[in-house]
Order: structure tokens, then C-alpha cells, then sequence
């Protein structure tokens, strides 16, 4: 999961919360609410109720004390406006029946959803009564009794919910926006992370990431630049390692030809013609003149032999005969091969003799190298090798391409750990080129592209940092 929707999903997760938390802070509030507004008409009604009874039993002095607060004086105006919306009070003498009137019943809001008077009435219960007496100093006068009508209070509730519900939902879904927005802006720089470590993954060592706002992306923004340093540095000096190498395997192949030629070239030589003087002097002895021949024969065929693996250790025919005639003659020893079915073409294009002499050797190399992979992973009947020299503005390459008809498999061919393939890449990596190994038409096609072009000064500098 993409770290930005791992974030809005968490965010996302805490306004939930969040909001919850306050609708049971909501209803905690208003059942408070609705319990405070109960004590307090209590206590309003009371006083005023108090305040009537002290007057008319100043004004009366007593004398019709049984018929003291008449039904119209409870039940006025003043009386009316001390009680609070939804809640309902009774009025109690003695030696009388209680009387209640309710405020605003009605009116204090909209009906309650089912869903939510069961859950109320679950979590609260039902409210509870408030009782004040007419006056402290006469018990007996009469009491006041204030309770929040039931329906009223759950409407209340609901209201007051609804209300803080709806500003809270608009408010989180304005954090949540704004809070995405900024999250998406913060985290910008891992995309440009992203995109250069990859680019180094590529192998454009010399691309650095810029400084960042944030203080945790600048310092992962170093270290990604100390590593493409360290990584430029090491590919430099691999390189420059691995071109040494193939130096010396040429200068090792040299001498080793050499000595082959020298050696074991002159003793086989040697040995075919001791071989054809002992058959020429048992005339008399047939057994003796067989075993000659069959030394002369196995000497011929070790020659045979030695002749193939100079022609594989050699490099001199290239500084003798050029780029061009030396993959003729490649070619040429393929096709003689008696061991292969396969037969062999070349195709030539551009101008392969103004090939520098190092990138000609790594050119036959690379081409001789592909010729036995394509030999080996199938069973071609058509094996066609192309070499391309393209020297223009700009673009000085030789493109190398082996494609053959044997149904061999490229994926295995690309996954293969043998030192066949494993050589190809490191000389074309050596050289700053490129391999490419992809199914033909009927079987694999393996192209290289070598550069001949020096990189320019600004590259150089680069990859040396």
C-alpha cells in the first residue's frame, strides 16, 4: 500500500474517532444539560412561587390563608417563563390536588429516529425529579416538583447532537482535505527520491537530489548522494579493473598461443614425422608400419585440434587482417566445423577497418563469444552474426547482433550463471555499452552496443566524483 493512502486511511481513522468521542461528549453535555436546566426551573419557580405567596400573605394578612395562590396566579405568565423548555412542573398543597404544566413540549425539536431513544434511554435511563419546597420557613405551604418530560429530553438530545454532529462532520472533513493536501505536499520529495534511485539503479551514477525543506528527506537526500558518490567511485574503479583484466587475458592468450605454436607445434610436428620415417623404414615389419600410421594420424588430428584453440587464443590476426576479414575467417571456421549442422552468415555494415584497435579486439571477442552461446543453448540450422560500425554526429558505435533459429529459450539464456554470458556482460559493461538478450522468430537474438565516442568532459567529471 502506497504510503500516502497508509496516511489518509490512519488520518482518516483518527477523525473517526475523533468524532465519536464528541458525540458521547454531545450527549454527556446534554443530558447535564437537560438535568441543570430541570434544577434550575425548579429552583425559578420556586422563587417565584415564593415571592407570590409572601405577597399575598402580606397583603391578605392572613385572613383567607386556605385560599392562598389561586389557580390563575400558579399557572401566570411570570410562572410560565421560569421554566425551562421541555421540562415540566407540579405544584403540590396540602389538603389540594398536585397541578403540572409543561413548557414547550412541542418545540424544543424535531422526533428522535427510534434507533436513537432506545440507545438514550439504555445509556441514561430516565431523568430524574427535582423537588424544592414553597418556602423554607412554612414546609407545609407546599412543594414544587420539576422533571424533564421524557420525549422533550430525548429531543433535546437529538438536537443538540445533530447540531454538534453536523459541525464536527464538516469540520473533520475539512481537516481531513486539508490535512491530505498537506501530507501529499510533504511527502513530494520521496517521489523525487524515488525517481533517483532508480536512476541510479539504471546506471546514472553522476545524478544527485537536490535539498529539501524537511530536515528527515535532506538527510536521506545525502546519503542517497553519498551512495551514488561511493557507487560512482567503485564502477570507475571496476572498469578500469576489468578493461586491465581483459588486457591482460589478451596478453596471456598471446603468450599462450605462443607457446603452443611453439612448443607443442614443433613436437607434434616432430612426432608426424618420426611417425611417416618408421613407416617408410617397415617394409618388413606390417605391425611396426601401422603403428606408425596411426601415430601420424593422431599427431595430424592433435594439430587439428591445436590449430582450433590458437584460433580461439590468437588476437594477431585482427592487427594483420582487420576487424572485417578476421569475422570472415570466424565465420569461415565455423562453417568447416565438421561437429555442427548449423550454418553460419555474416553481415557487414559500415566502415569496420576505422574501428580503434582495443574496441576491434572486444568487437571479435564479444561476436566470438555470442557465436558459442548461440551454438550451445540450440540446435540452429541458421546462425546469422551482424556488425554494424554507425559513425555520425554524435553516435560513433559498432551495434553486434547473433540471431539464430535453434528455439532457445532467452529468459533462460539471460539467467544463466555460466562464465559464457557473465564475460559478455562485464566486457560490455567495461566498455560503457550495452546487451540485450530477447527471442527471435524461431529462436534468440543476443545484440550488444558498443560506444566508440570518449564521454564528454562534464560525464567524466561526474563519474569521477
Amino acid at each position: 500500500m502506497r504510503l500516502l493512502i497508509h496516511l489518509i486511511l490512519r488520518l482518516i481513522g483518527v477523525v473517526l474517532l475523533c468524532l465519536a468521542c464528541t458525540i458521547g461528549w454531545v450527549l454527556i453535555d446534554a443530558h447535564r444539560s437537560i438535568e441543570a436546566d430541570t434544577a434550575s426551573s425548579a429552583d425559578r419557580v420556586s422563587a417565584t412561587l415564593q415571592n407570590l405567596y409572601w405577597r399575598d400573605l402580606l397583603w391578605r394578612d392572613g385572613a383567607y390563608r386556605n385560599a392562598l395562590l389561586p389557580v390563575p396566579d400558579w399557572e401566570s405568565m411570570a410562572t410560565m417563563k421560569s421554566i425551562a423548555p421541555g421540562v415540566c412542573i407540579r405544584f403540590t398543597r396540602s389538603a389540594e390536588p398536585a397541578r403540572e404544566v409543561c413548557s414547550q413540549t412541542e418545540g424544543v425539536g424535531s422526533p428522535a429516529p427510534k434507533w436513537f431513544v432506545d440507545g438514550y434511554g439504555a445509556l441514561f435511563g430516565p431523568h430524574g425529579s427535582v423537588t424544592r419546597p414553597l418556602t423554607f420557613r412554612q414546609r407545609d405551604a407546599g412543594l414544587v416538583e420539576a422533571r424533564a418530560e421524557p420525549a422533550a429530553a430525548v429531543r433535546q438530545a437529538w438536537h443538540q447532537v445533530t447540531i454538534m454532529v453536523s459541525v464536527a462532520a464538516v469540520m473533520a472533513l475539512g481537516i481531513a482535505l486539508l490535512a491530505t493536501l498537506l501530507i501529499g505536499h510533504a511527502l513530494m520529495p520521496a517521489r523525487s527520491i524515488v525517481r533517483g534511485l532508480r536512476r541510479l539503479e539504471q546506471g546514472d551514477h553522476g545524478h544527485r537530489l537536490p535539498a529539501f525543506g524537511a530536515t528527515e528527506f535532506s538527510l536521506i537526500a545525502r546519503a542517497v548522494n553519498d551512495l551514488a558518490g561511493r557507487l560512482s567511485a567503485t564502477t570507475a574503479e571496476r572498469i578500469a579493473l576489468t578493461k586491465r583484466l581483459f588486457q591482460v587475458q589478451e596478453e596471456e592468450r598471446r603468450a599462450l598461443a605462443r607457446d603452443l605454436h611453439d612448443e607443442f607445434g614443433q613436437c607434434l610436428t616432430a612426432t608426424a614425422a618420426l611417425g611417416a620415417s618408421i613407416e617408410a623404414g617397415a617394409t618388413d615389419r606390417p605391425d611396426l608400419a601401422d603403428d606408425a600410421r596411426a601415430i601420424v594420424r593422431i599427431a595430424r588430428q592433435m594439430m587439428g585440434t591445436l590449430r582450433g584453440a590458437l584460433a580461439r587464443l590468437r588476437s594477431q590476426d585482427l592487427e594483420e587482417l582487420g576487424l572485417q576479414d578476421s569475422l570472415v575467417q570466424l565465420v569461415a571456421r565455423w562453417n568447416a566445423s565438421t561437429t555442427r549442422r548449423a550454418t553460419f552468415h555474416l553481415d557487414v555494415a559500415g566502415d569496420l577497418a576505422s574501428v580503434p584497435a582495443e574496441a576491434a579486439v572486444n568487437v571479435y571477442r564479444i561476436a566470438q563469444e555470442c557465436l558459442t552461446n548461440a551454438a550451445r543453448h540450440g540446435r540452429p540450422h541458421h546462425v546469422h552474426l551482424r556488425v554494424e560500425h554507425s559513425e555520425h554526429v554524435g553516435d560513433n558505435t559498432v551495434a553486434v547482433s547473433v540471431e539464430d533459429d535453434g528455439g532457445g529459450d532467452a529468459t533462460t539464456i539471460n539467467a544463466a550463471s555460466g562464465h559464457g554470458i557473465l564475460g559478455i556482460r562485464e566486457r560490455i559493461a567495461a566498455l560503457g555499452g550495452s546487451l540485450s538478450i530477447a527471442a527471435a522468430a524461431h529462436g534468440v537474438r543476443v545484440a550488444a552496443v558498443i560506444p566508440l565516442m570518449l564521454p564528454k568532459p562534464a560525464t567524466r567529471a561526474a563519474i569521477a566524483a
